[in-house]
């Protein structure tokens, strides 16, 4: 006789503050390291600098203690060390243009680093439990176009670098499209969950695909018109590229069905095919791709090819920090941080840096994998494949996989409203991952496989 007993998982906290403190130690060691080899000592204020992110991971650390005791041990580590290697990066980049850290952006940035991780730990207090948001599943629809199209506004949108994405109040300027995407996953999850039954009709069969019926269509004819609107107006390739591409991709995970993924190629390619004919701006980017190194290439733009020869004078194992000249390249510190990073440690440290963000969105797709509702499962899914397909369209565009779209890479590239935003995603995959990884309340009494087998004796 077998007797079967439920073993609750285990929670992982002390597992996760030892590797929040390894995750910490490393960004001090790395910002010594630039210290070391560009003035020849360490940074004053080192310690200071440390224990203040110490204490802001320790302190979200314990938050999680508190709310969600049963969440995913390894993301926040992970977010915090990419998070900390960031920082540096931005500091080091800081004193290659002559700046000091009270006058460059790594303090401004560390300013909203613990503004956005204060942020996240109000979203964790406050949701207890995932699937309140789907409730508010089209007024999250509502809020992302809104925000989608605030930059369109005559008064506050700006237009920065032929994009008009931004928005500016004052001194103070926001990126709405980041925030956006929050809001969209959440009402993709909850619209997908109602209507995948409907979605998953088979249609007719051709080429070997069943596809899907035509009044089915809809949706994605909506979600490809809608990205193709903010291509044509904000000229925004890469919001347009995410939105899409998010949309697609959750729709294939609530109907399982591979004619969703091949007719979102197919409007995909003709939408960028037209954009190519329209657009002069998306022309440039094409030539820069395809022949980078061309004189009408590098009249245009010679960004692409300077941030390609920072990496090749890295090489395999980099120049060490501190050591290179991420500096020559524009927007080093936000749009090329990849290309720093690769210069200083090289192809081998950028594997790892990389290795951290397949490790993220592995742990969001196991979340979606372990959560119990539907809803959760969608959210979880779309979520961390939209932090896996905006780190393969910064990494391609940089490394001329893909032409440039204009994206930051999460967690590494300043900018406050990037942080603000993924510090709140990551915050809304560790509450369904709680929720994932809690046992089940046990019920009281005798269970009813002993009351039948009690019932049975008796008969007998």
């Amino acid at each position: 006789m077998s007797i079967v007993s439920n073993h609750p998982p285990r929670q992982g906290r002390n597992v996760e503050l030892a590797l929040v403190i390894t995750a910490v130690a490393i960004v001090l060691l790395a910002y010594v390291n630039v210290g070391l080899a560009t003035s020849g000592s360490i940074p004053p204020g080192t310690l200071a600098l440390a224990g203040g992110y110490l204490a802001l991971a320790v302190g979200f650390h314990l938050v999680l203690r508190w709310r969600a005791s049963y969440a995913d041990p390894l993301m926040l580590p992970i977010v915090t060390l990419l998070n900390g290697l960031g920082l540096v990066m931005i500091h080091r980049i800081d004193l290659a243009n002559g700046k000091s850290i009270a006058d460059g952006v790594a303090l401004r940035q560390l300013v909203w680093t613990g503004v956005a991780m204060v942020i996240a730990a109000i979203v964790l207090v406050v949701l207890r439990d995932h699937r309140v948001l789907r409730r508010y599943t089209y007024l999250a629809g509502a809020i992302g176009f809104a925000l989608l199209l605030l930059p369109l506004l005559p008064v506050i949108g700006t237009s920065i670098y032929g994009s008009r994405i931004w928005i500016q109040v004052g001194p103070l300027s926001f990126q709405p499209g980041e925030i956006a995407k929050i809001a969209l996953a959440i009402f993709f999850a909850g619209y997908l969950v109602q209507t995948r039954d409907a979605l998953s009709v088979a249609g007719r069969k051709v080429l070997g695909l069943t596809l899907p019926r035509a009044r089915d269509l809809g949706p994605i004819l909506v979600a490809w018109l809608a990205s193709l609107a903010v291509l044509i107006f904000e000229r925004d390739l890469g919001s347009s590229l995410l939105f899409f591409g998010l949309f697609v991709a959750m729709l294939y995970v609530a109907t399982e069905r591979v004619s969703w993924i091949a007719i979102g190629l197919t409007l995909f390619c003709v939408g960028a095919y037209v954009a190519y004919l329209v657009f002069g701006h998306v022309q440039t980017r094409v030539l820069l791709w395809l022949d980078t190194f061309s004189p009408e290439a590098l009249a245009a733009s010679d960004q692409l090819a300077k941030g390609l020869m920072g990496m090749a004078a890295g090489g395999m194992f980099g120049t060490g920090l501190g050591r290179g000249r991420p500096d020559l390249t524009y927007f080093a510190e936000s749009d090329f941080i990849i290309p720093s990073f690769g210069e200083e440690i090289g192809l081998i440290g950028l594997f790892a840096l990389l290795m951290l963000y397949a490790l993220l969105v592995q742990r969001g797709l196991r979340t979606s994998l372990g959560t119990r509702d539907g809803f959760g499962k969608l959210l979880a899914a779309g979520l961390s494949f939209s932090v896996a397909l905006q780190c393969f369209v910064v990494v391609g565009g940089v490394t001329r996989v893909i032409p440039l779209t204009g994206l930051t890479m999460p967690f590494l590239s300043s900018g406050g409203s990037s942080l603000l935003a993924n510090w709140t995603l990551v915050a809304i995959l560790l509450r369904i991952s709680d929720h994932a990884r809690r046992p089940p309340p046990e019920v009281s009494g005798p269970s009813p496989v002993a009351e039948a087998r009690t019932e049975v004796v008796r008969m007998r």
